[in-house]
């Protein structure tokens, strides 16, 4: 099997691996949209990447879906609505072994790219490590995290996986990796959606936390239903943790919104409300944040599925 590592999707996480990955000596390659993309990437020269206060530049390779050549292992780093679009159209050119490591927000979108891939191994990711793009090709490392890879059909580590420590991507195998998915699922829900709705930072949920913890509660309730027990433990505690910490940020959904780019409400509250009706589980609060925010959304001319 090929050593290199393919990365499907040029925003702020998938460049953000790619320089790293680059830095370390390993052999990584982007996929781009299209060659007009490729084009655009060609005229930048490469990825840039801004940590603490200095700038690297990396001349990674980069093609499209339509190049030639076998895939081995794919980074698939694009928003949760792009992900199995990408996957079905660079499915050609993936090995019949192949391994896909899933770096999406939320839940659903890890199934819809299972389908269109039967025979690969779907390594599902989930991360907190903090970047954003300040420029096309061109990101900057907002925040230290961590990444939990995990696979839950075959709990088995893959033995490249010491790879990402050597590259500086903090990484750890997690059996639990659907515990970990559903904690942060939840994690959104009660906040993302809430600083759209009110138009604030993370930190302006300090003065609605009677409408958070009700949320909290539903969800907790949710997870138990998925049993995903552990994922409800201390719900309210965490999320008000988490709002604390991250008091002076904008939620990805928030800066979505504001910059009139499609959100993955689909794959975050809509997942939620979606579990919940095929679990029979009656949740009134959840169900009006989402028709809320649908509103919102669809008042804003933007996408609401």
């Amino acid at each position: 099997m090929s050593s290199t590592w393919h990365i499907l999707g040029a925003g702020s996480l998938g460049t953000l691996w790619a320089c790293r990955l680059a830095r370390a000596g390993k052999a990584v390659r982007l996929i781009l949209r299209d060659e007009q993309a490729l084009a655009r990437y060609q005229a930048a020269g490469g990825l840039t990447l801004e940590e603490h206060g200095k700038r690297h530049h990396y001349a990674v390779p980069a093609d499209t879906a339509q190049t030639a050549g076998p895939v081995h292992r794919l980074l698939v780093a694009c928003k949760a609505y792009d992900a199995a679009p990408a996957v079905a159209a660079l499915a050609p050119r993936l090995a019949a072994d192949a391994e896909l490591l899933l770096l999406q927000n939320g839940l659903g979108s890890q199934d819809e790219v299972a389908e269109q891939v039967p025979t690969a191994r779907c390594i599902f990711v989930s991360s907190t490590e903090g970047a954003f793009r300040q420029a096309p090709f061109d990101v900057r490392f907002a925040g230290h995290g961590h990444n939990w890879l995990g696979d839950p059909r075959h709990p088995e580590p893959p033995p490249w996986l010491d790879e990402l420590s050597d590259a500086g991507i903090p990484a750890q195998w997690s059996v639990d990796i659907l515990t970990r998915l559903w904690r942060k699922l939840a994690l959104n829900c009660a906040i993302n959606p809430l600083t759209v709705l009110h138009d604030c930072a993370n930190g302006g949920l300090l003065a609605r936390l009677a409408e958070v913890d009700a949320l909290c509660k539903e969800l907790a309730l949710l997870l138990q239903r998925c049993g995903q027990p552990a994922a409800a433990d201390d719900l309210v505690g965490e999320v008000q943790r988490v709002i604390l910490a991250t008091a002076a940020n904008y939620s990805s959904m928030y800066q979505d919104v504001h910059a009139a780019r499609r959100t993955e409400v689909h794959y975050l509250l809509g997942h939620a409300c979606r579990a919940a009706t095929r679990h029979g589980l009656a949740l009134p609060g959840l169900e009006q944040l989402h028709q809320r925010l649908v509103d919102t959304l669809q008042a804003r001319g933007l996408p609401s599925v």
